[in-house]
């Protein structure tokens, strides 16, 4: 579909269209994004009583019974279950500006573009349309057609829901989230862990981060990037499994003999759940094929799921033993100080590992460098994967 008729159809405003409003000011630049399921959550055109769709956003919280079922295709029909019984602690649901908005490149838009559907051409379109009049609308998805009833709004590639965080904690709002850049933006093209791809390193953000001076000799080095669009490095942001694969892979750029290069075209999903066109395709690829990455038993890569600190010493490990191939050494990792004890992993899956890259250069170390805590199941943040990542790099060099 072309972006004409879209734009036509925003300026006219007519009676396809429900529009909703911005939240306040100055909230918007203190909220983070975290990643979910996306087969638990469902857009939707709700029709309303006096013409035209409303957007409505369903999330199965818990198990205990369906909050929608699907049926037919083009469109696909959906039965919005929870208004047949009390959902409370089962479903969530979200109906206007307050509980949903557009982030791209990693910064909240609710200031700059409110969402709305519309009825083009026979099909309903999901579109965030822009403040100022001379943007570009954005095309979020679609319901491939027209029955008149509840219909699942499909989002187009490159388009996925994240919930919005305040200070950790997650929040009810959901995101419609891409990692490109907002039309006219010079940011996050996607296939890089962070915005600008220059050597900026003054972020006004890091200032008082532990891991300060790692984060900025990362980012001369240009395998991890900040966020041109506000100045910031959003240290505490967690990194994504495709986003790791990425800021490995490009590390390893940096060590003689590695020779990596990616595939222009790639002509069959390394994952199922990773399409030829996603950006990180090829470089997914390139980390299976090199047995840096692997996927889960049901063929999956969940390539949008925060990685774990665990799972990030695992995938530093086997990105050491690459890069020592490549060096035409042995791939053993070789101790430079004594393993460190942590409290928390004696019983993990991981905890070999974890143990043994605390002794290679302490690319495992504790959480927020202090302590005995490792936290091996939460999310990897920007700050710390940047960190181990260099010392994983500087170890393999010095090897």
């Amino acid at each position: 579909m072309k972006l004409s008729p879209i734009r036509t159809a925003v300026a006219a405003a007519g009676s396809a269209i429900l529009t909703f409003g911005p939240i306040e000011p100055g909230r918007a630049f203190t909220f983070e994004q975290t990643e979910i399921s996306q087969d638990r959550v469902i857009a939707i055109a709700q029709p309303r009583a006096f013409g035209g769709y409303q957007l409505l956003i369903l999330e199965q919280v818990s198990n205990r019974r369906q909050c929608w079922s699907e049926s037919g295709s083009n469109p696909v029909s959906v039965d919005p279950l929870l208004v047949t019984f009390d959902f409370t602690g089962i479903c969530g649901r979200a109906t206007d500006s307050n509980g949903f908005s557009i982030r791209m490149a990693g910064t909240d838009l609710a200031l700059k573009y409110s969402l709305n559907l519309q009825t083009v051409d026979g099909n309903v379109v999901l579109v965030g349309s822009p403040s100022d009049p001379n943007a570009e609308p954005i095309v979020i998805g679609r319901t491939n057609g027209d029955a008149n009833g509840f219909m699942k709004i499909i989002l187009d590639p490159g388009w996925r829901f994240t919930k919005r965080t305040y200070q950790g904690r997650v929040l009810g709002h959901f995101y419609f989230t891409s990692d490109r850049s907002a039309p006219g933006d010079t940011g996050n093209t996607g296939g890089n862990t962070g915005g600008n791809t220059g050597g900026n390193t003054a972020f006004r953000d890091i200032a008082n981060d532990i891991y300060a001076s790692e984060i900025k000799e990362a980012v001369a080095l240009g395998f991890v990037a900040g966020f041109s669009q506000d100045n910031t490095f959003r240290p505490q942001l967690a990194v994504t499994r495709e986003q790791l694969v990425s800021l490995v892979l490009e590390s390893l750029k940096g060590i003689q003999g590695a020779n990596i290069t990616f595939a222009s075209t790639v002509v069959s999903p390394p994952y199922r759940d990773v399409e030829i066109s996603r950006w990180s395709a090829a470089k997914v690829l390139f980390a299976r094929d090199n047995k840096i990455v692997s996927g889960y038993t049901d063929g999956t890569f969940k390539p949008t799921q925060p990685v774990t600190r665990a799972e990030l010493m695992a995938v530093l490990r086997r990105a050491a033993e690459f890069g020592l191939t490549a060096r035409g050494k042995q791939p053993n990792l070789v101790s430079q100080q004594p393993p460190k004890t942590f409290s928390d992993t004696q019983n993990h899956w991981a905890a070999a590992i974890i143990n043994q890259m605390s002794s290679y250069c302490s690319v495992a170390s504790s959480l927020n460098e202090v302590g005995t805590r490792f936290a091996p199941d939460d999310p990897a943040q920007r700050n710390y994967a940047a960190a181990a990542t260099l010392r994983m790099l500087k170890c393999v060099k010095a090897q």
